[in-house]
C-alpha cells in the first residue's frame, strides 16, 4: 500500500477514534472498567485488561476486513471491473463520511442487526461478568463486531483493495489507531465529556472521509482510463 494511503487511513482513525468511537463504545469501555476491573488492581494490571480489550478488537477487524477484501477480489476480473469497484467503493466512502457529518442516513440504512440477536447479548453479558483476562479479549471481539459507521467506511476501504492480506492490513491498521483514544478512555472518564472537542475531531474525520472518497474515485476512473495499470498499483 501507499505510504500516502497508510497516512490517510491512520489519521481518519484516530480522529474519528477520539469524536466517533469514544461516543459508540464509551459506555462499553467503562462499564467494564467499572464492573471488571478491581479499583485496587495495580495500574499495569489495569493498562493489560485495556490492551488485551483492544487487542480482541483489533483480531475481528482484522477478520471482517480480510473477508471483504476478498469479496472485493471476487469481482475484479476485467479493467473496466476493477475501476467499477474503486468508483463504487470510493462514492460509498464519500457518502459515509457526509453521513457521519450528519448531512445523509445513508450508515443507518446498511446498520444490520447482529448485535441485538439474542445470542449476540447473552455472549456479551457473560463476558462482562466474567474478570478473566481473556473475557477481556473476548468482549473486545465481541465489540468489533458491533454495527459502526467508521467500521463500515474502512470495511468499504478494504473491498476496495480486493485482496484479503491488504484488506486485513487496512482494518487491522484502524484497530490500532483507534487504541490511544480507548486506552486513554479507560483511565480519563472526562474524555467522554468533552462535547466540544470530539465534535472538532469528528467533523475533521468526516472531512478526511469524503476526500479519500473522492481520491479513490480519481484512482478509479484513471484505472479505467490506463488500463495497463493493475489494481495492486492503484494500492502500492
Amino acid at each position: 500500500m501507499e505510504t500516502v494511503n497508510i497516512l490517510t487511513i491512520i489519521s481518519i482513525a484516530f480522529l474519528g477514534s477520539f469524536g466517533h468511537c469514544i461516543g459508540m463504545c464509551g459506555g462499553i469501555v467503562l462499564a467494564y472498567s467499572t464492573i471488571k476491573i478491581e479499583p485496587q488492581s495495580s495500574k499495569v494490571s489495569q493498562s493489560v485488561a485495556h490492551l488485551l480489550y483492544s487487542s480482541g478488537r483489533v483480531l475481528t477487524y482484522s477478520i471482517l476486513g480480510a473477508m471483504f477484501g476478498a469479496l472485493g477480489g471476487v469481482v475484479t476480473f476485467s479493467n473496466n471491473a476493477n475501476g467499477a469497484l474503486l468508483i463504487f467503493a470510493g462514492i460509498a466512502m464519500a457518502l459515509a463520511g457526509l453521513s457521519l457529518m450528519g448531512k445523509i442516513k445513508f450508515l443507518t440504512l446498511i446498520e444490520h442487526s447482529f448485535s441485538s440477536s439474542s445470542l449476540y447479548k447473552n455472549a456479551f453479558k457473560k463476558v462482562l461478568n466474567s474478570k478473566s483476562n481473556l473475557s477481556f479479549f473476548v468482549l473486545g471481539m465481541l465489540n468489533g463486531l458491533l454495527p459502526c459507521g467508521f467500521v463500515y467506511f474502512f470495511a468499504i476501504t478494504a473491498a476496495s483493495t480486493a485482496d484479503p492480506l491488504y484488506g486485513a492490513l487496512v482494518m487491522a491498521i484502524f484497530g490500532v489507531s483507534t487504541i490511544p483514544a480507548m486506552f486513554g478512555l479507560g483511565f480519563l472518564a472526562s474524555l467522554t465529556s468533552a462535547t466540544s472537542f470530539r465534535n472538532m475531531m469528528m467533523s475533521l474525520a468526516s472531512i478526511a472521509v469524503v476526500l479519500y472518497g473522492a481520491y479513490t474515485i480519481y484512482n478509479g476512473y484513471d484505472y479505467i482510463a490506463n488500463p495497463k495499470k493493475s489494481l495492486t498499483e492503484c494500492h502500492n
